[in-house]
């Protein structure tokens, strides 16, 4: 490959410092020995379509989008996946050679793959989900979870209209229960996933009573900062799996790499590693 032709990919968002991404992907071009860059951009909202035209011009094949551009790629993108339009927001693009914006959403299946890796016995038919958080992250789970085949989603969100509003985007098989009443909803779940941020750093506890928490019930934190949130840790307690979320990062980020760099990773235990440090 000559030098003018080395892939050039990366991240935006506002603030952008946080984020693992550069970890990840540097951690995957030194492992495959790919000569590619991996770059962090703070983009404002103001000169997101600006970038997004100006970065296939010098050599960017695909970026991966976090907040607040999420939903706005969408709008400026060419071609849409259908599953980022179903979730209204995409993370994922990638700019053809005939300058043409494609638009994925990855989310849903880092979170199954984090899923199935860390409670390889799940299985999606056997019992209903309680999904808490009705934000993007909930709308990215709840069309995973779907097409997984759970069978029924109990969902549950401090402000109850969001909650409805994902009901009427996705049917019968969601069911929304008051904030209140989520401690007894958790009593049936198969699988109790946290999309909300309470729990992470610098935010409030969830504050919810896992006191009905069953054994069998799998439970996922979509936090990763703290590693092993207070829902994980009580989940432990109560013999439960119980799933961290640093997987779904790692995992959103393989379909990504393998369209930009030409191979298709893999997540290892060495990738948490390079992403923890």
């Amino acid at each position: 490959m000559s030098e003018k032709n080395v892939p050039l990919a990366g991240v935006i968002g506002s603030p952008i410092a946080h984020s693992k991404s550069p970890q990840l992907h540097r951690h995957w071009l030194d492992t495959y020995k790919i000569r590619g860059f991996y770059v962090p951009m703070e983009v404002s909202a103001a000169d997101l379509e600006q970038v997004l035209r100006t970065l296939p011009k010098v050599g960017f094949v695909g970026l991966n989008v976090t907040l607040p551009h999420k939903e706005a790629v969408l709008k400026l993108a060419d071609e849409v996946t259908n599953r980022a339009g179903l979730i209204g927001a995409a993370n994922t693009l990638t700019f053809g050679e005939d300058g043409k914006i494609h638009a994925d959403n990855t989310d849903g299946y880092g979170f199954l793959e984090n899923l199935k890796s860390g409670a390889p016995d799940w299985n999606p038919s056997q019992g209903p989900a309680v999904v808490l958080g009705a934000g993007g992250a909930a709308r990215a789970v709840i069309v995973a979870l779907l097409d997984a085949g759970v069978p029924e989603i109990v969902l549950s969100n401090r402000t109850r209209a969001r909650s409805e509003q994902l009901q009427s985007d996705f049917g019968t098989r969601v069911r929304v229960v008051d904030w209140a009443q989520a401690s007894d909803a958790v009593r049936q779940a198969h699988l109790l996933v946290n999309t909300t941020s309470l729990g992470m750093v610098g935010k409030p506890e969830l504050q919810l009573s896992l006191d009905g928490l069953q054994e069998h019930t799998i439970v996922t934190d979509l936090v990763y900062n703290p590693l092993k949130t207070k829902l994980l840790k009580v989940a432990e307690e109560k013999g439960c799996v119980a799933v961290d979320g640093l997987g779904m990062l790692l995992h959103q980020g393989v379909p990504g790499f393998e369209r930009w760099f030409g191979r298709r990773p893999t997540v290892t235990e060495a990738t948490r590693s390079a992403v923890l440090k």
